[in-house]
């Protein structure tokens, strides 16, 4: 009989997508800080004030600018 825990979390990625804004870029890793105040190195390719998605290390693509809004639960 199949595990559904399981096939459920194998559905899920390993590392999960963050978005934030390039701060910073020297020798191709860009400085990204994110919504809530942390701050991750990302390889890739990206311009200051844009941006990102990020996820493991790496920079995805491009991300929408749009209003973050934090709800507490």
């Amino acid at each position: 009989m199949p595990n559904a825990y399981r096939e459920f979390m194998a559905l899920m990625p390993d590392q999960p997508l963050e978005v934030g804004e390039v701060t910073a870029i020297a020798g191709g890793v860009a400085t990204v800080t994110l919504p809530g105040g942390g701050v991750i190195q990302a390889r890739g390719t990206a311009t200051v004030g844009q941006r990102v998605f990020v996820r493991n290390g790496a920079i995805e693509g491009p991300a929408p600018a749009l209003t973050y809004v934090e709800g507490e639960g």
